[in-house]
């Protein structure tokens, strides 16, 4: 990691991931953590899934999250810090009429940095078989869709 500052209206390197509607500005990386700015429009969400060789957290700065963690419905609010640990699976939901702003960071890094690059290059509106393909080679596990 390069010492210095990451302005607040840019990533590191200028880097803009558009992942599944969202974006995503990396603020941080090194070996052991990553960081980045998100903003999910409405009706955005990351389906069900787990990290097994990370711990997740998401600080919220605006707008309200829908969560399902480890099986149960909550939520978080502006200034709430959201701790999702490797291993328990979780899905968050933008279900308001307002944009979400929030920071992510997870540690290790691990595969997380080059899972963005590849899913950002399957353009605007990527096959969900491909997501959970390629998410799985970078230790992103999808679950199943619930079944009615």
């Amino acid at each position: 990691m390069i010492p210095g500052v990451t302005k607040s209206n840019s990533g590191i390197e200028d880097i803009s991931w558009n992942i599944l509607g969202q974006t995503y500005v990396p603020k941080t990386k090194s070996e052991n953590s990553m960081a980045w700015h998100a903003t999910l429009p409405k009706g955005t969400f990351v389906p069900p899934h787990i990290h097994p060789t990370q711990d997740e957290f998401i600080y919220v700065l605006e707008g309200r999250f829908d969560l399902l963690l480890n099986g149960v419905e909550t939520y978080a609010e502006p200034g709430d810090t959201i701790r999702l640990p490797m291993g328990i699976p979780h899905g968050i939901f933008n279900k308001t009429d307002t944009t979400i702003k929030c920071l992510f960071w997870v540690a290790p890094t691990r595969r997380l940095y080059d899972l963005f690059w590849a899913l950002h290059n399957l353009g605007p509106e990527p096959n969900p078989a491909d997501v959970v393909a390629i998410s799985a080679k970078h230790e992103v596990d999808f679950l199943p869709p619930e079944e009615e």
